[in-house]
């Protein structure tokens, strides 16, 4: 089952404990995200501390409610320009916010999630599949109609082999 507009944004408004993502591509081509990234790549930086939009608010209301988002993003170095933008302009900002995010970077070592494709999972109970183009276009978004014990096991994984954002980024120009 396709996945968009309302119904898309209605997961985020109904999970009850738990949002959390794999993502597994250098780079996202957002069409509302271009003039950012152009910008960033001419030298615009922002202040991470000064953020404040609808997903930020929506993060600090969903951690106040003792709800989760998180997500686990795989890299290798050197980083492309599109992750030091997704870094420094969203990463940066939504930790601050409360959004649990960690970097598996998988440069000198084997990814242990080599071939799994991009994922939302809400409460450890519904997976949606992100589906991407090889440069980082999105297809689309579909309910996964299977099991889930896969996905929390790739969860697992991710998690235990990532390092908080944070720290990760700590030395790094961004």
């Amino acid at each position: 089952m396709l996945l968009d507009g309302e119904a898309w944004q209605a997961k985020f408004a109904v999970f009850q404990r738990e949002a959390w993502r794999l993502e597994t591509l250098p780079q996202y081509l957002m069409p509302q995200e271009e003039e950012e990234f152009a910008a960033f790549k001419a030298g615009a930086r922002i202040d991470p501390h000064a953020v404040s939009n609808e997903y930020t608010d929506r993060l600090r209301r969903q951690a106040a409610d003792g709800r989760s988002q998180g997500r686990v993003h795989i890299v290798t170095r050197p980083l492309s320009d599109y992750l030091r933008f997704e870094f420094s302009h969203y990463y940066a900002p939504h930790s601050l916010a409360g959004e649990q995010i960690r970097i598996l970077d998988v440069t000198n070592r084997v990814n242990p999630l080599e071939g799994v494709q991009d994922f939302w999972i809400f409460d450890r109970a519904e997976v949606v599949l992100m589906n991407y183009h090889p440069d980082g276009r999105q297809i689309n978004r579909t309910v996964h109609e299977g099991a889930v014990a896969q996905f929390t096991e790739y969860q697992r994984i991710a998690v235990a082999d990532s390092v908080p954002f944070e720290e990760y980024v700590k030395g790094i120009d961004l």
